[in-house]
């Protein structure tokens, strides 16, 4: 597996990133392998100038072209996903994510945030042309307490559904990977369990 995580906030210390981290806990713990991009690191003026030939935009986009799975973290700011991310969004080229398997964090204010993720985020990355766009892990600022460490603590239910999602994305995978191959039978990590997307 070829994973990528995108944290998609202007801060490095943002709860997305954090939970992002998490979930790249959870891949490393798991044996599977991932490059991560923070859109924050990438030139600004590139960014906002949609600099096509710069060479960090560029290193980017290459590695999305070789991800088979990409988990994209952002947070909710007046009911849409990061500026920023929507600025390296629209530097993609318009297949970007076909064929990728991909998950979606989102953190915000309220509950009423999680709107965001099915009304503004998934509607853009199915339009870049991703395979699957799985339901996503929405938690509210108030379930994700930092530690004085700068560790995080995930309400029970939320670590929950974060495992969930990480697992329904692994097993995912490996039905794309079954499907690229042809194959039309479904992995044996699949065989009891539906594809839930």
């Amino acid at each position: 597996m070829n994973i990528v995580t995108i944290a998609g906030s202007p801060s490095d210390n943002s709860r997305s990133s954090r939970v992002l981290a998490e979930a790249a806990r959870w891949l490393n713990e798991e044996g599977i392998s991932h490059q991560a991009i923070s859109v924050r690191d990438l030139p600004a003026e590139d960014l906002l100038h949609a600099n096509f030939n710069s060479p960090e935009l560029q290193a980017a986009t290459k590695v999305l072209e070789e991800a088979s799975g990409i988990i994209i973290a952002t947070p909710v700011y007046k009911a849409a996903y990061s500026g920023v991310l929507k600025a390296f969004l629209d530097i993609l080229p318009q297949n970007g994510f076909a064929g990728k398997v991909v998950l979606p964090i989102v953190t915000g204010g309220s509950p009423a945030h999680m709107l965001a993720m099915d009304y503004a985020l998934k509607p853009v990355l199915s339009a870049l042309g991703a395979r699957f766009v799985l339901n996503g892990v929405f938690a509210a600022d108030s379930q994700i307490r930092i530690r004085e460490d700068g560790s995080i603590e995930l309400d029970n239910d939320i670590a929950l559904r974060l495992e969930d999602g990480l697992q329904r994305f692994s097993d995912s995978l490996a039905w794309s990977a079954h499907l690229a191959a042809g194959i039309t039978a479904p992995p044996a990590s699949q065989a009891s369990a539906s594809l839930r997307c």
